[in-house]
């Protein structure tokens, strides 16, 4: 007879509560700290996470051909929306609301191309000879300087100056080269674009409620809600890119007409573009509107130029985007040049245009989520990259 107890009879019908007491411990467990297993807890999760982040930008580099189609299709969805929802409200056909956004767009785009083209035939005579004026000028600026040079010396430095524009404008051609690939590769991205643009205005429905089957039955509401919230994002972001782009443009190119300075027009379409990479891009534009007025038109020019940038600038930040727009909620500027560069590092241009709204479309589907906004459906209460409301002013006790 046995000493072992015979077995019980498990009911498998009934609940059983999981055993959470199975850790298992060794000695050698035992001898290392307590503070140095918890940092390799921590290092070893967060190993996994840059893993999973290195491998997702490794495939939108090598997938690039079909990802930056698919962004600045949605970019431009998201500039259209408005207008397309205030259309379809008015009781447009949807055929109809969406030929309107097309040609509207298309007709936009190829009359800014059709100025600048127009203004470079125009002036491009005179910006030569201003050109060869300046140098001239320069030169006998140089000569009558304390720094004894010769005219030997300035046509040297000005072989090397012209050695390092050359350079410097071959690695753009190879750097813009290796963005936008051929023009077969150019024309392809944009007939993408093209087709990706009329299909989310089109169903742009339809195709997010596929999209949220491939998801799981119990995760789908809080997805839904983080996605939406994230959409209303980026739609109140193009909308206040494109406010502060058309103020920047308008103002720094009548600045550029009253003071005479050549090519005003291909000028304020610089600024224009350039001004949907937030603070980097109206940085870069306004500096090479004052380099033309110091080039073509001389220092005092070049100062008048540059302070007109800043009025329009401060005019633009301060008063005009407040009234029309509301205050909308955003992280300190140091936030936002750090994921600039941090995009452009990554994918150079593209990355540059398309870092803030997808860092801002990040951040509030993970905020929407982490504070269970999606269950009650009210705004994400927590600091935003980008917030589709104004924040109400709150008194300060002094």
């Amino acid at each position: 007879m046995s000493d072992n107890p015979a077995p019980r009879f498990r009911n498998p019908f009934r609940h059983h509560p999981p055993v959470t007491d199975r850790t298992i411990t060794t000695e050698v467990d035992e001898a290392v700290p307590k503070p140095l297993r918890v940092t390799a807890a921590y290092s070893w999760r967060l190993l996994v996470i840059a893993g999973a982040i290195a491998l997702f930008i490794w495939l939108v580099m090598l997938l690039k051909a079909l990802v930056i189609p698919l962004m600045v299709g949605i970019l431009i969805t998201a500039l259209l929306w408005p207008a397309f929802q205030l259309m379809l409200r008015a009781r447009f056909p949807r055929w109809l609301a969406i030929a309107v956004s097309l040609i509207g767009t298309i007709g936009i785009v190829t009359g800014l191309l059709w100025l600048v083209v127009w203004q470079v035939r125009e002036q491009w005579k005179d910006v030569q000879e201003k050109t060869a004026l300046a140098v001239a000028q320069f030169k006998d600026v140089l000569l009558d300087s304390p720094l004894h040079l010769t005219a030997g010396d300035i046509d040297a430095y000005i072989a090397q100056l012209q050695t390092l524009i050359t350079e410097q404008q071959d690695w753009l051609l190879s750097a813009a080269g290796a963005v936008t690939g051929t023009a077969a590769e150019v024309v392809t991205g944009a007939l993408l674009s093209l087709f990706i643009l009329i299909c989310l205005l089109a169903d742009g429905g339809g195709i997010w409620k596929w999209t949220l089957r491939l998801f799981p039955r119990t995760a789908r509401p809080a997805v839904d809600a983080a996605a939406r919230n994230g959409w209303d994002t980026v739609i109140n972001y193009a909308r206040t890119q494109m406010l502060v782009a058309a103020i920047d443009a308008v103002g720094i190119g009548i600045g550029a007409v009253a003071l005479g300075v050549p090519m005003a027009i291909p000028v304020a379409v610089l600024v224009f573009l350039g001004s949907f990479i937030p603070i980097v891009g109206a940085v870069v534009t306004g500096a090479v509107a004052v380099f033309l007025a110091l080039v073509y038109n001389g220092i005092w020019i070049a100062i008048a130029m540059l302070g007109v940038v800043l009025l329009v600038q401060q005019l633009e930040g301060h008063i005009l985007q407040p009234i029309l727009m509301g205050s909308a909620v955003k992280v300190h500027p140091l936030a936002v040049v750090l994921v600039v560069a941090g995009g452009a590092m990554i994918a150079r241009i593209p990355g540059a245009l398309f870092a803030v709204p997808l860092a801002a479309f990040i951040n509030v589907a993970a905020v929407t989520i982490s504070t269970g906004a999606w269950r009650t459906g009210e705004e994400p209460a927590a600091d935003l990259i980008w917030s589709t409301v104004p924040r109400e002013r709150t008194r300060r006790n002094r």
